[in-house]
């Protein structure tokens, strides 16, 4: 019982499943394990969060059939990332790089944390001192008046 229950347990646990097909590999396996490395750092567009080879988005299937053709062709890994980027631009990426727009995008976050405290502490001290000066008392023509608005008490 307890084995059937294991099995049944492992046969749910969600397994990454490969989609790269058996017609897409290469037949250098040298080649096809770059093209399997580099496909590891490009991401799927379909599925954002996925890498090439394992969707099984058609945009992906796509991709990885360009990867294995510049690799065939005699590109280096670095020179097959750069292809790509420069035809569906850098969120095709995986680990977007951390320069120009992009570190803006990640000073940016912070940025604005730091900002938003400074504010609210400025507004915080602004604050309690006009509360100390109200609490500094009445001028004497002003204890006058709110005597009088008060019945004279």
């Amino acid at each position: 019982m307890l084995k059937r229950l294991i099995l049944a347990l492992a046969l749910t646990l969600p397994l990454p499943a490969l989609a790269v097909e058996p017609a897409e590999m290469l037949d250098d396996p040298a080649q096809e394990a770059r093209a399997r490395e580099v496909s590891k750092e490009l991401r799927c567009l379909v599925c954002r969060n996925e890498n090439i080879d394992d969707s099984n988005a058609s945009l992906a299937k796509e991709l990885r059939l360009l990867v294995r053709d510049r690799i065939t062709e005699g590109d280096s890994n670095e020179e097959v990332i750069e292809y790509v980027v420069d035809r569906y631009g850098e969120y095709v990426l995986l680990k977007p790089t951390v320069t120009g727009s992009n570190l803006l995008l990640y000073i940016a976050g912070p940025a604005m944390l730091l900002i938003g405290f400074i504010v609210a502490m400025v507004y915080i001290r602004g604050r309690s001192r006009r509360t100390d000066v109200a609490a500094d008392g009445l001028s004497p023509e002003e204890e006058a008046r709110l005597k009088e608005i008060m019945g004279g008490k």
